[in-house]
């Protein structure tokens, strides 16, 4: 599956992991060196994020129920929190630098690729 930003028409991740459980959500990226340039990590639900103990920063999309991109938060580095986003559904976790290079903004609708 695919993350697609379809208002800009540009694919923001090839290989995507779902954190859809508890465990899942509460390791993230936790003992990761990286995240790489294709990947994202989509954490269900979700409205709100850490960077504890992460060796890297990304860039994080807060996402409604519609797919449609409610707040951007870029560069988050670790040792950080979120606000909360209480209209977001789910947050989409991408390599830092990926919201810049595809021009990626709030109110843009995401899609998975899928006929």
């Amino acid at each position: 599956m695919a993350i697609i930003n379809i208002s800009k028409n540009c694919i923001l991740a090839e290989k995507v992991l779902r954190a859809d459980t508890c465990f899942k959500r509460l390791k993230g990226l936790l003992g990761r060196s990286r995240l790489g340039e294709n990947e994202a990590l989509v954490i269900i639900p979700g409205n709100s994020i850490h960077t504890f103990f992460m060796r890297f920063p990304i860039d994080v999309l807060f996402v409604n129920k519609n797919n449609k991109i409610i707040k951007i938060a870029t560069f988050l580095r670790p040792f950080r929190i979120s606000p909360v986003y209480f209209h977001s559904s789910y947050v989409v976790e991408l390599p830092a630098g990926k919201v810049q290079s595809t021009n990626t903004s709030p109110g843009d609708l995401l899609g998975d690729g899928s006929p």
